[in-house]
């Protein structure tokens, strides 16, 4: 690694203006479980200045319950949220989420917030700088995305612009379906928005030194249900090739309101409105069930290499809401 300085803030406040100062040569960290493997491999044309470290933040690692909704601290461990009562009876897509993510190990390290702001697992945009040269990319400011004519099994389906790497993030699509903000702070101040609106095809919607301080979960309509699922080659490590968070209210033996988000196949949570209109009005019952899924991801427009993806995130959707009449 190179030399960089590293700098303690005690307010959120403080680490927006420390960013300010370094005009773009800084970056925050956190758990630093993607940034560290990040700097470590040189996979970015600059290499920041200066690290300012955001843990000493007192209280934005808490999880307080307000009206039967949640404020999450950005800085809450993963291995926190999976084993929170509140979380747990409240918000379990959440919690289910969380403990998806990588190892026991990891999840002790990870924070929230990083999970939602991590960058890309394109292994083109990952690759190291040591192995032969950092491939540059649109992200990276320049060159092709390689993914385009290469090996795109892990890449999206729908969405993808001049980049087709999709959101990592997990927390990501179970905050999406419950219907959740964040909000960050910024050199002009605060601002809130909806998890999906956090990213682009080219990354989060994070201005420069702005820093996510919490995420606002709303109460859930009575009678509504929900749940989390993911796909992955190796269960306990891998990134999801495709999940799917869910949530659907239902009256009078019928949903009122559905919210079904998938990720994995594109650059941020994918809401399919396609999935939802069909579902409305209807008795969640097998057969619904089963032309609902069929019609997940009818836009989609895959590469050439991951048309399977879409068959996954029908059959996740179906086993998902199957799980959710129980």
């Amino acid at each position: 690694m190179r030399y960089f300085s590293h700098q303690n803030v005690a307010t959120a406040s403080d680490g927006v203006k420390s960013a300010i100062e370094c005009e773009g040569k800084s970056c925050f960290i956190a758990g630093g479980t993607d940034l560290l493997g990040i700097l470590k491999d040189d996979l970015l044309p600059s290499y920041p200045e200066k690290v300012i470290n955001i843990k000493t933040i007192e209280g934005l690692g808490n999880v307080e319950g307000r009206e039967g909704g949640a404020r999450i601290g950005a800085l809450a461990k993963l291995s926190a949220l999976e084993r929170d009562p509140t979380i747990i009876e409240l918000f379990p897509a959440l919690a289910e989420s969380a403990a998806s993510v990588a190892t026991p190990e990891i999840r002790n390290a990870a924070t929230l917030g990083g999970n939602l702001c991590q960058d890309t697992r394109c292994w083109y945009y990952r690759y190291p700088h040591h192995m032969g040269g950092r491939m540059d990319c649109p992200r990276k400011g320049s060159g092709p995305c390689h993914a385009v004519l290469g090996d795109n099994r892990y890449h999206s389906v729908i969405g993808g612009k001049r980049c087709f790497a999709p959101c990592p993030s997990d927390t990501a699509i179970a905050l999406a379906a419950l219907g959740a903000t964040v909000e960050v702070i910024g050199a002009d101040g605060e601002r809130s928005l909806p998890v999906e609106d956090l990213y682009s095809p080219m990354g989060n919607t994070l201005r420069g030194g702005e820093i996510l301080t919490n995420v606002d979960i709303p109460a859930q309509p009575k009678g509504s249900v929900q749940g989390f699922k993911k796909f992955t080659v190796r269960k306990p490590i891998d990134f999801a090739i495709v999940s799917v968070g869910a949530r659907i209210t239902a009256l009078e033996g019928k949903v009122s309101e559905a919210r079904i988000f998938i990720g994995g196949v594109a650059p941020g949570p994918y809401r399919d409105e396609g999935v939802e209109n069909y579902l409305r009005r209807k008795p969640l019952d097998s057969q619904s069930i089963a032309t609902a899924s069929k019609k997940a991801l009818l836009k989609a427009k895959p590469l050439s290499m991951n048309a399977y993806k879409i068959d996954i995130a029908r059959s996740l959707i179906a086993e998902l809401l199957e799980e959710l009449t129980r």
